[in-house]
């Protein structure tokens, strides 16, 4: 009985279910895994995007440099293993508050921004990402008005 509910979960769950547990700061590690897809959904990836990857992590984690370089790392590593989004958003809605998620939806506006425009990609993604993480429209909207005032005109 408890393997057949284990198989139905696993099942349930996806094929990510039954990989390898994320670091102990998983939390961390999903969130710049998104932050990632933000930066490369669009099939165009430059040094911009980079140091605003760098930086929002070192910002939002307080990490040294090397550490966020380190986090990009396993992030990317991540990434490339994932088939959707569950992955990283189950562990996000676990993990962090409403505050949190709000947070990493600006943080992901940010990388959208980093190039001077957000593809239709990006704003599709990021969209996906806070319907999963249960992060309303209009935090949402509210979230993309802000990194779009702050990139400012390029």
């Amino acid at each position: 009985m408890l393997q057949a509910l284990k198989t139905l979960i696993r099942d349930i769950a996806g094929p990510e279910a039954g990989s390898a547990p994320m670091a102990a700061e998983d939390y961390q590690i999903a969130a710049a895994a998104l932050l990632v897809r933000a930066g490369h959904i669009d099939g165009a990836s430059d040094a911009d995007e980079r140091r605003k990857l760098e930086h929002l992590l070192q910002r939002r984690f307080e990490l040294s440099p090397s550490d966020a370089a380190e986090l990009i790392e396993q992030a990317e590593e991540e990434d490339r293993e994932a088939v959707d989004l569950y992955r990283f958003t189950s562990v996000i809605k676990r993990r962090l508050d409403e505050d949190g998620r709000i947070r990493l939806i600006e943080m992901m506006w940010d990388m959208a921004y980093a190039d001077g425009e957000v593809h239709e990609f990006e704003e599709n993604l990021i969209w996906r990402v806070a319907e999963l993480i249960g992060v309303s429209s209009r935090d949402r909207i509210h979230m993309r008005q802000r990194a779009a005032r702050d990139a400012g005109p390029r």
